[in-house]
């Protein structure tokens, strides 16, 4: 079993350099201290989006049987959405039944970035911003209004 945590554990040092290389500025990841099983990711929200300008991090806990199994990943930043409730947990088909072992950190991080700008309001979370979503200009007010709330509490 040592060998199988070895595996995990080079799968994510792979993947750190990854990150390192490909230099993705609107997504970023790196191990909590020296914790390579506990990230924290930060998510810039895209251009011609309501999370135009805003900046979310997140905390990614990756399983002793990674990659076969998802990572948990919450966003610790509050974030308005119809796919992600207010602790944070996210309504994700690639982190949930979708997973495939071919994912990397990388990967669901761009699709948390399609997520903020495309949700699945047909499977929603917050009901509230489900409803919202369809008037573009209410929306963008309510999500920048709950971001600066939710960074008066960090």
């Amino acid at each position: 079993m040592a060998s199988a945590g070895g595996d995990v554990t080079r799968r994510l040092q792979q993947e750190l350099m990854g990150i390192m290389m490909g230099a993705d500025p609107g997504a970023s990841a790196f191990p909590n201290d020296d914790n390579l099983f506990e990230w924290t990711a930060t998510l810039c929200g895209s251009e011609d989006t309501a999370y135009e300008g805003l900046t979310y991090k997140l905390k990614l806990v990756f399983p002793d049987t990674y990659p076969y199994k998802a990572p948990l990943i919450t966003f610790e930043t509050p974030c308005f959405h119809p796919n992600v409730d207010e602790h944070g947990n996210i309504c994700l088909d690639i982190l949930k039944e979708k997973w495939s072992s071919a994912f990397s950190v990388s990967t669901i991080l761009q699709s948390l970035r399609s997520l903020l700008a495309d949700p699945n309001n047909e499977s929603p979370l917050n009901t509230e911003a489900a409803q919202l979503w369809a008037d573009q200009d209410k929306y963008r007010q309510v999500c920048k209004q709950k971001y600066q709330e939710g960074a008066g509490e960090a």
